[in-house]
């Protein structure tokens, strides 16, 4: 019994044992799953928001640390154009506003200075070692340099130094340099014009109003390109000190071209003190000579004194007028036609019209004319003739145009209207703005055909002075003038003013050299003989560079004519 009741007993135990064991392991390891998941979300959640906590302890202290994204960042205004473009006739790119870049340093971001030295050193040589280094250790922040070019920002660029700053900001930039320096004109560091067409036009190409439509003046770039590219060549073949041109429509007033040499490059920002570097065209006074014998001789028509086959006669070499003695240059006939003493360029011939006219008539025609007042013109550098009084001899010596000064714009522009039909235009730099005038009448249609025909022979006939711009097909006009400076008896201006039509458009030329020498090397093509020039007149150099100007110029006229006799068809026919 004992025996069974300890074999029980132990059987009992190792039942219990077991199911002791089973249940109580059972149990156990239900507790500890259960446990071990519940850590492991406490783990990931801790982790998690340790990550997030970082992070965000990251970002405020990114945000409050001068570093250089924040830096450039801070300097991104809103970028949109404070000023508006400039284009020419066709569309072309003047003037622009661009992003551009300030260099400057933050010194507590360099990390190693005097290496950071060597490297800026390389870039910009110039650079004082010892101001840099001080301005690094003593500074929060400088300028290391500004307005910087492209090429100068892409190699501190590559650095990648992060105590480089770029400062973006807004700078006005012309494609064209110097082809335009004298027309378009310069803004200053805050963007507001400060010369030329930038100038005058200053409010308009500020005003946010007028931001999708960009100012389009009436010039043509290829024109103005090839103008300058022939004047050029003449200041080297005739040594000139200068050079200037004007291209204009004749019947509307609009300016196509206006060159003046010396120029300057528009992109560099600099003070123009040198009187060279003067718009000769619109700025530049002078006496123009004996173009001012055709507003002489376009009155005496007009008011019927003469006609051009009138004889003028006693026309001597020399005549007296109170205490001064008054000459031609070489002898012509006693007796000479209205025509031919502006043909062949009679100074006394000229006197003898004038004073058929009368001082009083003539000053009129004068004023009429605007050669005596600052002209009307898209610039403020804008030239005013010298007042004078109309004292004894004066008619006689304006009559052929000494004594008397203007600007080369008012002269042009007084001679479209003389050739155009008698419509006294005003000469304007932007496009159609002339379109819907009423121009007063000058001089009737029959006295205007009467100058362009005299005007025409100075060209053509044997005695004319401006052969040299017989231009095949272009019905080249025009007249000489050589003369003295005003303040400087010792210098030449010498200056042809021409007409020319393409498809029967009509063009007024004029080209003015400042003190010109002779071109002793240079063939000249006369009547078909090839001869070497002697002389040092307008018929030698400024009539002969307005022909090579002709030549060139005159196809893209006829083409850019063509396409806009095109679109008209195409409107009508529409």
């Amino acid at each position: 019994m004992k025996k069974k009741k300890i074999k029980n007993i132990n059987s009992k135990q190792q039942s219990f044992f077991f199911e002791d064991y089973l249940t109580t392991n059972h149990k156990y390891k239900k507790q500890k799953n259960f446990t071990a998941n519940e850590d492991r979300i406490y783990l990931l959640f801790f982790s998690f928001f340790s990550l997030i906590f970082i992070f965000s302890l990251k970002i405020i202290f990114i945000s409050f640390q001068n570093s250089n994204y924040n830096e450039i960042t801070s300097y991104k205004y809103n970028f949109n154009n404070i000023r508006n473009d400039i284009l020419d006739r066709n569309g072309v790119l003047l003037s622009r506003n661009i992003t551009a870049y300030h260099a400057a340093i933050k010194p507590s971001l360099i990390k190693d200075k005097k290496k950071f030295l060597v490297k800026i050193k390389i870039i910009f040589p110039e650079i004082n070692s010892e101001i840099f280094l001080k301005n690094l250790n003593q500074k929060k922040y400088f300028y290391l340099k500004k307005r910087l070019t492209d090429s100068e920002k892409e190699k501190l660029w590559k650095l990648g130094e992060k105590g480089l700053i770029f400062e973006p900001f807004q700078t006005r930039v012309y494609p064209h340099s110097n082809l335009y320096s004298h027309i378009i004109g310069q803004t200053d560091y805050d963007n507001y014009g400060i010369s030329g067409v930038e100038n005058y036009y200053d409010n308009y190409l500020r005003d946010q109003k007028n931001f999708n439509k960009p100012l389009i003046l009436s010039l043509d770039t290829n024109i103005q390109y090839l103008v300058k590219n022939e004047l050029e060549k003449a200041l080297k073949i005739f040594e000139a000190d200068g050079a200037a041109s004007l291209l204009m429509d004749s019947n509307n007033g609009e300016v196509l071209s206006l060159v003046s040499l010396p120029d300057f490059n528009l992109n560099k920002r600099i003070d123009i003190n040198d009187e060279a570097l003067m718009n000769k065209i619109t700025k530049g006074v002078f006496e123009l000579g004996s173009i001012f014998k055709t507003f002489t001789v376009a009155l005496a028509l007009e008011e019927e004194i003469v006609e051009s086959d009138t004889e003028i006669k006693n026309i001597k070499k020399n005549i007296k007028c109170s205490v001064h003695n008054i000459s031609d240059v070489k002898k012509f006939p006693e007796t000479m036609t209205v025509e031919e003493i502006l043909v062949q360029s009679s100074n006394i011939g000229t006197i003898k019209i004038a004073k058929k006219i009368g001082e009083e008539k003539f000053k009129n025609f004068l004023k009429e004319l605007n050669l005596l007042n600052s002209p009307d013109f898209e610039l403020n550098e804008i030239g005013n003739p010298i007042p004078f009084n109309w004292n004894k001899c004066k008619l006689e010596t304006i009559s052929f145009g000494h004594g008397i000064t203007t600007t080369p714009l008012q002269a042009a522009t007084a001679y479209s209207s003389l050739i155009n039909g008698g419509r006294l235009i005003s000469p304007t730099l932007k496009k159609n703005k002339n379109e819907k005038l009423v121009f007063k009448r000058i001089i009737s249609e029959e006295t205007s055909k009467k100058i362009k025909d005299i005007l025409r022979k100075v060209v053509t006939d044997e005695k004319g002075t401006a052969s040299l711009a017989d231009i095949y097909g272009y019905n080249v006009s025009g007249k000489t003038g050589t003369s003295q400076y005003y303040d400087d008896k010792d210098k030449n201006i010498n200056t042809f003013i021409s007409f020319f039509e393409v498809l029967n458009k009509k063009y007024t030329l004029l080209v003015m050299l400042d003190d010109p020498q002779i071109a002793k090397n240079l063939i000249y093509d006369y009547r078909g003989l090839k001869i070497k020039g002697t002389r040092n007149e307008a018929g030698w150099n400024a009539v002969y560079t307005s022909g090579k100007i002709i030549e060139r110029i005159g196809p893209i006229l006829a083409i850019n004519h063509k396409e806009i006799l095109n679109r008209h068809v195409v409107k009508k026919t529409n």
